[in-house]
């Protein structure tokens, strides 16, 4: 689907980075977000075509005292 190539990395100007802003405002909202979930995936080494579940151990709903 999509593929991160690790080797580039290009300072851009501000004007060169509101052409990217534009490029992606363009796309509709489903395909930016599948974007960022891939990228938050390949952050954190997981597996984008799998759903991810909620560490219980860290997050609960309780009583607040």
């Amino acid at each position: 689907m999509y593929r991160l190539d690790r080797n580039v990395f290009q300072i851009q100007s501000h004007q060169e980075s509101n052409q990217s802003r534009k490029y992606w405002l363009t796309k509709p909202a489903i395909e930016r977000l599948a974007a960022a979930w891939y990228l938050t995936c390949c952050a954190y080494n997981l597996d984008y075509r799998i759903a991810q579940k909620l560490d219980r151990t860290t997050f609960f709903a309780g009583k607040q005292p």
